[in-house]
């Protein structure tokens, strides 16, 4: 079984999640430290509870999700996991964080490309890799079907959904990606977002105003 730990992290306030199993081995799901402190409050965790991180991964790479890879990566000698589409996102990021006022230093090692519907491991446990694309060309989703969670990125929040007004987005694209790749998901899975509060499929099958 997996266990699920989220943080706010960095001006845009974004979520960086950490899910590990029993044997606390861990992914480590958009690292969007930005700070020192917030890079010694995700370092803390870990180290409290006695994690071995054993993944690193980017639903996509806008920057605000991707401030901590180098990070994560050189701390625990982990490489990046990304979808192939998202490259050009990831070595763009360093002078989006220049438009924001947020100076980086970007992951620049090797890359793992994921595919859509490749399995991940975390032990015994199982992810399965959703290609979401549309708030940026080749963003990720990762599902958990045992444990009844899908990490969405910054497709679905609860009811709303990513923008689209971004470099590589596209409306049209999102909302087929929600809907055939999501919302067929049974109604009882949370989704965790890339911002903002949890929700279930079923609750923004009913309510999200974008998805009616």
């Amino acid at each position: 079984m997996l266990q699920l730990h989220s943080f706010e992290f960095s001006p845009i306030q974004e979520n960086t999640y950490i899910i590990f199993n029993e044997e606390k081995e861990c992914a480590i799901i958009d690292p969007g430290c930005y700070f020192p402190e917030e890079r010694d409050q995700l370092l803390q965790f870990i180290q409290k509870a006695s994690l071995k991180p054993m993944l690193l991964l980017n639903t996509h790479c806008h920057l605000d999700h991707v401030f901590g890879n180098k990070f994560i990566a050189e701390t625990f000698q982990l490489k990046l996991h990304i979808h192939p589409f998202e490259k050009v996102v990831l070595d763009y990021a360093p002078t989006s964080g220049l438009m924001y006022n947020l100076p980086f230093d970007n992951y620049t090692g090797e890359l793992i490309y994921l595919e859509d519907l490749q399995r991940i491991k975390i032990g015994s446990s199982e992810l399965e890799v959703m290609l979401t694309p549309g708030h940026s060309p080749g963003s990720l989703s990762f599902y958990c079907q045992a444990d009844e969670f899908v990490i969405s990125g910054d497709a679905l929040f609860n009811k709303s959904i990513g923008r689209t007004d971004l470099p590589g987005g596209n409306q049209a694209l999102l909302i087929k990606s929600i809907k055939e790749k999501l919302l067929v998901l049974p109604h009882q899975t949370n989704v965790f977002s890339g911002h903002g509060s949890p929700t279930t499929i079923g609750n923004e099958k009913l309510h999200n105003p974008f998805l009616q």
